[in-house]
C-alpha cells in the first residue's frame, strides 16, 4: 500500500475514530486501527466488538493495500508531523513507513487480516432525521440513562418508531425523560431497540454540522450514517420496564417559573450538598418558591424565586442534579414544573414533545 493524505484531515479522523478504542483489551488487535484503501478514499475502521466504526477521507492512492496500527501511537504521529502532505507505505513485514517532509517514522503494524470485520447490517427499518433534531433529541434524555450495570436494560437508550414518531426515553429509576418527534416512515413500522449508553456517546460527539442522519435498525445491531462516517453497534437484549405506568396524568398544580433563574438557584444551592446531604428543599406559595439547602458543618443557603402558583402550599426535596441536568437542555424560557404532593415526582411537560419526571427526597 502506498497512498498520500492531507495531513489535518487524517489527524481529524483519527482523533474522531480513537474514541473508539477500548483502554483495555485481551486482544492486542483491537487497540490498533484498520487503515485500508477503497477507490479514492481511504478508510480508517476501529472496533470493540461491541461498536465498530467506518470513516472515509480522500486520498491519492498509488498502490491498493490495508494495514493495523497502534490507534493512539499513529495519531500522534500524524497530528504532530511538520508539513500538511503525509505518504503512508507499507513494506514487507509489516513495516509502515510514515513519511512527511524530511521526517520519516518507521511502524511496525498488525496484518489487516487479523483484524475483525465489522458485522453487515442486514436492511431493517431505515429512517433519516435532521442533525438538529436528533441532537436535541439526545441532549433532553442521554443524561438519564442509568449507569448501574446491574440494570442492564436501563444501561441504554430506548429507540421507539410507532404511528410515524420517532420517541426516546431514557430512565435510571429515580428520573426518567422522554423526547418525541414526528418523522416520515411508514404507518404500520413498528419497532423498540435499546440503544447502549456508550454508543449514544460516540453518536453525540460525530454528529457535528451535518445536514441529515441516517439510522437503520435491525434485529439485534443499529447503524448510523452520519456524512462519512458509519457507526455500527449491537443493541442491549432484554425488554425495557414499560415507562407509561410511571408517568401520571397532567397535573393543574402548576408552578410557573423562569427556567434560566430556577435552574442557576438550584446550581448555587448544590455547592452546599455533600454525599451524605443531596436533597435541595423547595417550598412553594403563592407568589414564590423558596429554595434552601441547609448542610451540618457546611453552611445554609435561602433563595427566593418569583413564581406563578395557584395551588395549595407545598414542601418538598430534590437531589437537584436531577432538576439542574433536564432545565440545562430546556430551551423554553419558562416552564411549567408539576407539583402535586411531596412523594409523588415532579413533572415538567413541554407541548407533546417532551416529559421529564424526577422523583422526590424525604426532607430532614
Amino acid at each position: 500500500m502506498n497512498i498520500n493524505a492531507n495531513r489535518e484531515e487524517l489527524s481529524l479522523a483519527l482523533q474522531t475514530i480513537q474514541n473508539i478504542i477500548p483502554n483495555r483489551t485481551p486482544l492486542p488487535i483491537l487497540s490498533n486501527i484498520l487503515i485500508q484503501t477503497e477507490k479514492n478514499n481511504l478508510q480508517l475502521v476501529a472496533t470493540d466488538l461491541d461498536i465498530g466504526m467506518l470513516l472515509s477521507i480522500p486520498a491519492n492512492i498509488d498502490t491498493k493495500g490495508s494495514i493495523t496500527l497502534p490507534a493512539r501511537r499513529i495519531g500522534s504521529i500524524i497530528k504532530d508531523l511538520p508539513e500538511n502532505d503525509v505518504e503512508i507505505t507499507v513494506k514487507k513485514n509489516n513495516v509502515t513507513i510514515v513519511r512527511s517532509g524530511k521526517c520519516v517514522f518507521k511502524l511496525i503494524g498488525i496484518d489487516s487480516e487479523e483484524f475483525p470485520s465489522l458485522p453487515k447490517i442486514e436492511k431493517g427499518t431505515e429512517i433519516k432525521i435532521k442533525t438538529s433534531v436528533i441532537k436535541e433529541m439526545l441532549e433532553m434524555t442521554s443524561f438519564a440513562i442509568s449507569k448501574d450495570e446491574s440494570r442492564y436494560v436501563l444501561n441504554g437508550l430506548l429507540f421507539i418508531i410507532k404511528n410515524q414518531k420517532l420517541t426516546f426515553v431514557a430512565t435510571d429509576g429515580r428520573r426518567l425523560s422522554l423526547r418525541t418527534e414526528n418523522i416520515e416512515v411508514n404507518k404500520t413500522c413498528n419497532v423498540k431497540a435499546i440503544v447502549p449508553n456508550k454508543t449514544v456517546l460516540q453518536l453525540e460527539r460525530i454528529l457535528g454540522d451535518t445536514d441529515e442522519v441516517t439510522i437503520n435498525i435491525g434485529e439485534n445491531q443499529i447503524l448510523f450514517k452520519i456524512s462519512n462516517i458509519l457507526l455500527i453497534s449491537r443493541l442491549i437484549e432484554g425488554e425495557f420496564p414499560d415507562y407509561s405506568q410511571v408517568i401520571p396524568e397532567e397535573s393543574k398544580n402548576k408552578v410557573f417559573i423562569k427556567r434560566g433563574e430556577f435552574l442557576n438557584t438550584l446550581r448555587r444551592a448544590t455547592i452546599l450538598t455533600t454525599t451524605e446531604s443531596l436533597g435541595v428543599r423547595l417550598d412553594v406559595s403563592k407568589d414564590d418558591m423558596v429554595v434552601s439547602k441547609n448542610t451540618p458543618d457546611v453552611g445554609e443557603l435561602k433563595e427566593k424565586v418569583p413564581i406563578e402558583y395557584v395551588g395549595k402550599q407545598i414542601s418538598i426535596g430534590f437531589n437537584p442534579v436531577y432538576l439542574i441536568e433536564a432545565l440545562k437542555n430546556i430551551k423554553e424560557e419558562e416552564i411549567a414544573f408539576e407539583l402535586t404532593q411531596p412523594e409523588k415526582p415532579g413533572v415538567i411537560r413541554i407541548a407533546d414533545k417532551y416529559i421529564y419526571l424526577a422523583l422526590p427526597m424525604q426532607l430532614g
